[in-house]
């Protein structure tokens, strides 16, 4: 393999470079900031709900920092973001169905109709 391909192959995310970068598992300080994001977004959710100038979006909001909140405990806490590809697909897949069934039974009833 020429050193060009071997880059190539690299930057797909197969080569070493790649599983040493996906190997690599955060610092404490680095912990402690996503841990201080976590608290920040938190207060932020609290001050929005008692906040009366937002109300009109204040669901949207919520679920925005909810969102925020889910994706960096999967990615650092859970370590999906250092791991192998293959458990973050396990991960999506199991999430997507979930949600499909969560839909599905939400649908049942007729959540949705009223």
């Amino acid at each position: 393999m020429s050193g060009d391909a071997a880059e190539t192959h690299a930057d797909r995310g197969t080569g070493a470079a790649a599983r040493a970068r996906r190997g690599r598992h955060p610092s404490p300080k680095e912990y402690v900031r996503v841990a201080a994001v976590l608290a920040v977004v938190t207060g932020l959710e609290v001050a929005v709900y008692y906040l009366q100038a937002v109300r009109d979006f204040l669901i949207p909001m919520l679920f925005l920092f909810s969102l925020i909140k889910f994706s960096l405990v999967v990615l650092w806490f859970m370590h999906l973001r250092f791991d192998s590809r293959v458990y973050a697909r396990f991960f999506a897949m199991g999430l997507a169905f979930a949600i499909t069934l969560y839909v599905i039974v939400l649908l049942t009833f007729g959540v949705f109709a009223r």
